[in-house]
């Protein structure tokens, strides 16, 4: 009964407060730990916004860009944001743990924020305009372009880790934690979009009316009250420790399977190497189940002769069931990983093509008041901000009568809503685009580059709600998916895997944005996206991105129906849920 009484007093998976000794249960973790997490998302997405929402007009009217350059280098640096994840999240799983790698990060990231806010305010580093025409050297250039990029390393620390690191904050064994955690992710975007929300309203407008100093500043600003809380939080905080490099243990895998690929794997695969301790081999990892899926990889796990007589395991000899079943679980991953990417392509639409589509519709809101088209965006957190309440108070409940699972949907049937939602967003936009240029054409304002077409630019609100309903589920869907089935010890880079679906959206819309320039600008024409809107076809690049959604849906529709969920050991009988076509 002591030993008992012992045990509950401490999480039962792994996790440690800062000074290394196991977490008590009572006094850290849980509801208690989040709010600081959740503030300090909220802070740094506000300063994330601040600058990316209405980063293409700072590019065009200080930078002195076109629309298309704006556009694409807006693209790039944000793919970049979502790509170093990667490297953020390498560190965290293998070195420094989610919580150090977190600090460290914030760091580089308010030197950014510092440098980007001196290059719209200070003499020499501001780029001097006259008549409405900004002329920027080419130091001036590369300095909004250096603070962009320590801002994006900085990112790459931060974006990966503080999900994962709130949700080390509920204990996988105790079922009731285990509950709260899905409801974590839901309010973990919901703080994200409280920070956009001010960020599309507030920052935006000053930016617009006020000036681009005090519109980068007050991000700085932000950036620094993110900081706080975070180390406010820090006596109260569960720690997963790191469990070594994953890319090594990967690594290994491969060379151990590749080096026995003439060996037979075994019928019975109880004889597949593990250690026979309870715990992993793995430091701060659980036992993976075997599964039947991918089989070469097993090789690695045969014990020969060699083995046996050889002494010491080599890792790169000899690796653990659970080893090879981490690999198994990234290599499952990746196809529904894929499928992200058209997703987050329409999502990028909101920061640039939308932007410049609104920049030549009627913002008049009232005789004196002008909205800037950037803050439209403030549409698609409205959405998210009202959805995520309804989706996890009253469609969850109702849906779990139904299924009888917890979740209400599966996982994988959540991200596919959102998916079959998003194609709606691009037809809302293409709808809106033939009927400007019907306006257009009727009032021929072909030449009139700089004039509103007589358009409320609150007809674009449908195409930014429809994408805030369908991030609700399919973005919502991704953060809790990929953390539940990564490895234990591989959260942040499983994490930092989905967060790359948004960089790799980018970089697809720049690649797109190019190809079809250069495709629909031969032999002299304008194309589809020239400087002036009013004599392209936009339009014509929503339908095509509304095609590529539909694709993209019936091909992971496919890939969702046959993928294997991830077990533990001490899972073992526990079924992963399967998605319902």
């Amino acid at each position: 009964m002591v030993m008992e009484d012992y045990r509950d007093k401490y999480t039962k998976d792994g996790t440690t407060d800062i000074h290394g000794q196991p977490a008590l249960k009572k006094e850290t973790g849980n509801w208690r730990a989040c709010p600081y997490i959740l503030a300090n998302e909220c802070c740094e997405r506000l300063a994330y916004y601040g600058m990316s929402t209405n980063l293409v007009n700072y590019m065009k009217n200080r930078l002195n860009q076109v629309n298309a350059t704006a556009a694409n280098n807006v693209t790039n640096w944000s793919g970049t944001c979502y790509i170093m994840p990667l490297l953020g999240a390498f560190i965290a799983d293998a070195y420094l743990g989610r919580y150090w790698t977190i600090s460290s990060f914030m760091i580089i990231y308010i030197l950014g924020l510092v440098l980007l806010t001196m290059t719209a305010s200070v003499k020499g580093l501001k780029a001097p305009c006259s008549n409405g025409v900004c002329h920027p050297t080419k130091a001036q250039t590369a300095a909004v372009f250096i603070a962009l990029y320590l801002i994006a390393l900085g990112t790459g620390g931060i974006k990966p880790c503080v999900s994962s690191f709130g949700a080390d904050q509920f204990d996988e064994s105790d079922e009731s934690e285990k509950k709260r955690k899905s409801s974590f992710f839901n309010w973990f975007y919901f703080s994200i979009n409280i920070g956009a929300l001010i960020a599309a309203s507030v920052l935006v407008w000053i930016q617009m009316n006020v000036g681009w100093g005090w519109g980068f500043g007050i991000p700085a600003v932000a950036m620094a009250v993110a900081v706080i809380s975070f180390f406010w939080g820090t006596r109260l905080y569960r720690h997963q420790k790191p469990g070594g490099s994953p890319l090594t243990r990967i690594a290994q895998v491969i060379f151990a399977s590749v080096r026995k690929a003439g060996v037979k794997v075994p019928a019975d695969k109880s004889l597949l190497y593990e250690i026979t301790v309870k715990e992993s081999a793995i430091e701060g990892s659980r036992k993976l189940k075997h599964t039947d899926q991918l089989t070469f990889l097993d090789k690695a796990a045969v014990e020969t002769e060699e083995d046996k007589n050889k002494g010491p395991v080599n890792p790169w000899r000899l690796c653990t069931v659970t080893q090879i079943e981490e690999l198994k679980s990234v290599l499952r991953l990746l196809p529904i990983w894929a499928s992200g990417i058209i997703f987050s392509t329409v999502y990028s639409q909101m920061s640039t093509m939308f932007v410049l589509q609104g920049n030549t519709l009627d913002p008049h809101m009232g005789p004196h008041f002008k909205i800037p088209s950037a803050s439209l965006s403030i549409f698609d957190t409205i959405s998210v901000i009202v959805w995520v309440p309804i989706y996890d108070r009253f469609l969850v409940p109702f849906v779990r009568k139904l299924t009888g699972r917890d979740r209400g949907f599966t996982q994988l049937t959540r991200m596919g809503i959102g998916l079959f939602i998003s194609i709606f967003s691009m037809l809302a936009a293409g709808i809106l685009e033939v009927v400007r240029l019907q306006v257009v054409a009727r009032h021929n304002l072909y030449n009139d580059k700089d004039d509103y077409v007589p358009i409320s630019i609150f007809w674009q609100v449908p195409q930014y709600f429809i994408i805030g309903a369908a991030e609700v589920f399919t973005f919502i869907g991704q953060l809790e998916f990929f953390y539940d089935q990564a490895p234990d010890a591989m959260r942040s880079m499983c994490s930092a895997l989905s967060l790359t679906t948004v960089a790799l959206g980018n970089y697809l819309s720049t690649l797109l944005v190019t190809i079809v320039t250069s495709i629909t600008t031969k032999n002299g024409k304008l194309g589809w996206i020239p400087d002036n809107l009013n004599q392209g076809h936009l339009d014509y690049f929503f339908w095509l991105l509304a095609i590529l959604s539909v694709l993209n849906l019936l091909v992971y529709l496919v890939i969702a129906k046959f993928y294997t969920y991830k077990n533990t050991v001490e899972d073992a009988d526990t079924k992963g849920d399967a998605i319902e076509p």
